[in-house]
């Protein structure tokens, strides 16, 4: 599948989920239901299916509004980033924030969306520094830019929102990235012409003289110890032999003879 098809599957994909909530949105405002029984409520028997049905609903509009965008950019990266993995991250964000919602929250009704984004963003986070490919750091680039403030709003800002779903969101994310972050193929390396080693090509040009050039100047440098430079080696490092040869020393009585002598 190439780039243009998978990533225009990825946008499709993650629209679709996003049109669904705002589907269960007006649905909910225009026949006047009451969507609270759908939501988590802690350490309660009833309050176990918002696991499965909380992140469909929201309390406002305002609060699906501020969902729809990062959830529908999120889920395009991940989708089209990993296509292994996907389904098994989405699923375990999914089921793992909800259940940590229930069992450690505050006692109050949890819903919204945006435990799955803060999964997904972590998921990407984390896996794009266990992988560190080019793909997954570029995923990981754009998701930190755009929405790099997710990392703070797991801590508790205001009373009415609900900072354990963006916790167990993110915690559920970064161990989905630590459990599956070798599945997905890395992609391949593109090399460029200048950068391939033709190791039995010649050039063209010159054909294999290089070839015969380097063999001359191997044969050279192994004759050149024979010759010239063991030799001067030799000459330099023995020891010359000096003989000192003593002259006879003259005695002073004899040199007034020879003089008288000569003067006779």
């Amino acid at each position: 599948m190439n780039f243009s098809k998978r990533l225009s599957n990825s946008i499709l994909t993650s629209t679709g989920f996003v049109l669904l909530l705002w589907c269960i949105q007006s649905a909910e405002i225009l026949f006047s239901l009451d969507m609270h029984m759908f939501a988590v409520y802690p350490q309660r028997l009833s309050g176990t299916l918002g696991i499965l049905t909380a992140p469909l609903i929201h309390g406002s509009l305002q609060h699906l509004f501020s969902n729809s965008l990062p959830l529908l950019i999120l889920l395009t990266a991940l989708i089209y980033g990993y296509p292994k993995t996907r389904y098994k991250v989405l699923v375990s964000v999914w089921i793992l924030s909800g259940v940590g919602v229930w069992l450690f929250a505050r006692e109050s009704y949890h819903l919204g969306a945006s435990g799955m984004t803060h999964g997904i963003f972590f998921y990407l986070l984390v896996v794009g520094i266990l992988r560190r490919d080019k793909s997954s750091i570029g995923i990981m680039m754009i998701a930190f830019f755009m929405y790099g403030g997710m990392t703070m709003s797991i801590f508790p800002r205001e009373p009415g929102i609900s900072f354990e779903y963006h916790l167990f969101g993110g915690i559920s994310g970064a161990l989905a990235a630590l459990m599956w972050f070798r599945l997905d193929p890395k992609p391949e390396v593109k090399r460029y012409p200048w950068e391939r080693e033709s190791t039995d090509i010649d050039d063209p040009i010159i054909q294999d003289q290089w070839r015969d050039n380097v063999e001359q100047l191997h044969s050279e440098d192994h004759e050149l110890p024979k010759h010239g430079f063991s030799s001067q080696v030799e000459q330099t490092t023995r020891p010359e032999k000096v003989e000192q040869v003593e002259k006879p020393t003259e005695h002073p009585q004899r040199k007034k003879i020879i003089s008288i002598s000569r003067r006779d």
